[in-house]
């Protein structure tokens, strides 16, 4: 059974249609047309509409009847578009610069590659069991940190008071040998935040092989990892923490 959201389809359809015409028309650069802000823009966009699900091709058919591409709804989208053009391109994301390709993109999507999912944690203060704030979370592999798919995902993560100890990454694809190939990630997640002993956790993620980049984050291909404590200097071996 899958269920698919067709406003999803029309909301990218614009925001690529807009976007094309923006990159023809860009010349005093007034707005970032790279592919992470079009992304932005599509969630921006999808966050402010409501959804249309449908579960079959009869469900499909039944849309086309209704006309649910009216003139209206298609109005108030492109206009929900250009809203989210203008506040993504005041705020533009830090963390990377608009310029570049993410390491997946760009990429020959025929290739067999390991899509390692989604890496979610979270993290407590092991005296009193809040969710720690002002941590430091690196995710490494063979000592090195991992690159992450794009610039939208951060290695080191900074865990603020808005996370709630909540951490996440998404490493980039692996290129695989052939398609259905297995390999075992061994990886290593480090934690540190000032008046804490620093964290080390080490676990596995064991990943077969597919002939396309996972394009999307999707919570169905995500790995979570068991909640990590931290304590003052010499707490964990008192309280019996030991990883």
């Amino acid at each position: 059974m899958e269920f698919h959201n067709i406003v999803e389809d029309k909301v990218i359809s614009l925001v690529d249609k807009i976007f094309d015409e923006l990159c023809k028309e860009n010349k005093d650069n007034k707005h970032c047309i790279c592919t992470k802000c079009k992304m932005d823009v599509i969630c921006y966009t999808l966050n402010r509409v409501t959804p249309y699900y449908i579960l079959s091709s009869r469900g499909a058919s039944r849309v086309q009847n209704e006309d649910f591409q009216h003139q209206q709804q298609t109005a108030d989208i492109v206009t929900l578009i250009h809203e989210g053009i203008n506040r993504v391109s005041h705020n533009l994301r830090p963390n990377f610069s608009h310029t570049e390709k993410s390491e997946d993109e760009g990429s020959d999507t025929n290739l067999p590659v390991y899509n390692v999912p989604t890496i979610m944690g979270r993290i407590f203060n092991g005296d009193n069991f809040a969710p720690l704030t002002d941590a430091v979370v690196e995710l490494l592999w063979n000592g090195e940190l991992v690159p992450m798919k794009d610039g939208n995902w951060q290695n080191p993560y900074h865990i603020a008071s808005k996370n709630e100890g909540n951490f996440s990454f998404w490493p980039v694809a692996d290129i695989a040998s052939g398609d259905n190939k297995h390999k075992i990630f061994d990886y290593t997640i480090k934690i540190a935040s000032e008046g804490f002993e620093t964290l080390t956790h080490f676990f596995k993620i064991p990943v077969a092989s597919e002939i396309r980049v996972a394009g999307s984050f999707t919570l169905g291909r995500t790995f979570k990892l068991p909640d990590l404590y931290l304590f003052p200097p010499g707490e964990a071996e008192k309280n019996g923490y030991l990883d």
